[in-house]
């Protein structure tokens, strides 16, 4: 039957599984940035982790070894990935000190996004519930919550450093808990875990027989005395997925190539593996051309050493926010020791009404500086602002004086 002219049109609802679930990385504020570029204005982008956009290349061998292998890149690969760039993982592992793993504890995905949540996927139950830091990536959260299960999420606390409590953990777990995420070196902190934080959270993790999903993306983006311990080395008595890829340390986000490993108690995990690579199988394959570069970039020269120490580029541009938020009278900051963000933190003492999601839509109407609020990454407080480090330190030194101007018109304002 057709509506009478009068009627309403029927309304396109949208499905209730994205009840709470949240990207604001690249959501609305992103969205108004477009809108004022489209009328003109230059806007400073520091919402997205993207290297290629502030002109980071990917090695040269890597471009090479994906042309060279073009014509075998054509036909679907096996659902796991290819071997050469599986085997690359393994070997990368055993160099790190993980015992026990071969190419078929490897799957290649279209980089760590989708296998969060073919992971995730594989694991949970609607109700189950999966621990999840906060501040997070929201990624994480979403991805539990697509997936019917609960995000419960353990505090990582400024006043702590950014460092999750694992008693605090512990307390959290009940019978309806899966699986401990942790992200290391953290996004959006900047944090990097010490070794006696990990070996208590896998110990942790062994006892209640939970999953660790360790994300560990900017493995090799350290700075200064800081030392990235892989989770995998510890955890020996549960499963213990390892996620990584090409995208950060590699400079390659839009080749789509990333991997999970599957290390430590296997032998009670042989149904959730085959539900694993039964979702692997369902989408056919990763990206193909992106995974020959797997094994030229895991074994041919490491730049990013040259980018992390002093006088290289990460190192500098990191040096400028820590100088940028030293120097304002309105801001804190948890130093970050890797990763490519910072979070800092606006003094409510002089800002009472400091709101992080008002902070952001007038920085960027304003000053033309895109941020990512805080509230974005699961926190329990509004008063923290993620930035990246990539953009050049001048750059970075040009925001933390636009932020200040609008900060110091707030504090003026409230004093009024």
């Amino acid at each position: 039957m057709n509506a009478s002219p009068d009627s309403s049109p029927e309304i396109v609802a949208p499905s209730r599984a994205l009840t709470g679930v949240k990207y604001e990385i690249r959501g609305r504020l992103a969205r108004r940035a477009l809108e004022l570029e489209r009328m003109g204005y230059e806007i400073i982008a520091l919402n997205i982790g993207n290297p290629g956009l502030y002109g980071f290349r990917t090695p040269e061998t890597m471009r090479l070894a994906m042309i060279e292998n073009l014509q075998a890149s054509e036909p679907y690969c096996h659902q796991k990935g290819i071997f050469p760039a599986r085997e690359a993982v393994v070997m990368q592992q055993q160099s790190r000190g993980v015992a026990g793993v071969t190419a078929e504890d490897v799957f290649i995905g279209n980089g760590v996004s989708e296998l969060i949540d073919l992971t995730l996927r594989a694991l949970v139950n609607d109700g189950d519930e999966v621990l999840i830091p906060s501040p997070d990536y929201p990624l994480w959260t979403a991805a539990t919550v697509l997936n019917g299960a609960r995000a419960v999420h353990y505090p990582c606390r400024p006043e702590n450093g950014f460092l999750p409590d694992p008693e605090e953990i512990e307390r959290l777990i009940t019978p309806r808990t899966r699986a401990l995420v942790v992200i290391n070196p953290n996004n959006p902190t900047g944090r990097v875990y010490p070794r006696e934080l990990l070996e208590s959270l896998a110990r942790l993790a062994e006892r209640h027989r939970l999953v660790v999903f360790s994300d560990e993306i900017y493995d090799s983006m350290t700075y200064d005395d800081a030392e990235h311990v892989p989770m995998a080395t510890l955890v020996q008595d549960t499963l213990c997925g390892t996620f990584s890829g090409l995208s950060k340390v590699y400079r390659a986000c839009g080749y789509r190539v990333g991997w999970v490993v599957f290390s430590g108690s296997r032998d009670t995990a042989d149904r959730y593996l085959e539900s694993v690579e039964l979702l692997s199988a369902l989408r056919l394959c990763a990206n193909v051309p992106g995974q020959w570069a797997v094994q030229t970039a895991i074994g041919g020269y490491q730049s990013i050493r040259d980018l992390v120490t002093p006088g290289g580029r990460l190192y500098e541009s990191r040096q400028a926010v820590i100088d940028g938020a030293a120097g304002s009278r309105f801001i804190d900051l948890v130093t970050p020791d890797g990763a490519m963000y910072a979070f800092p933190r606006v003094s409510t003492e002089a800002l009472p009404d400091f709101d992080d999601e008002r902070f952001a839509y007038e920085l960027l109407e304003h000053k033309h500086v895109l941020v990512a609020p805080g509230v974005s990454f699961n926190t329990a407080y509004n008063n923290h602002f993620r930035i990246t480090t990539l953009p050049e330190p001048a750059v970075i030194g040009e925001v933390f004086s636009r932020i200040d101007d609008l900060l110091h018109d707030w504090a003026v304002a409230e004093r009024a």
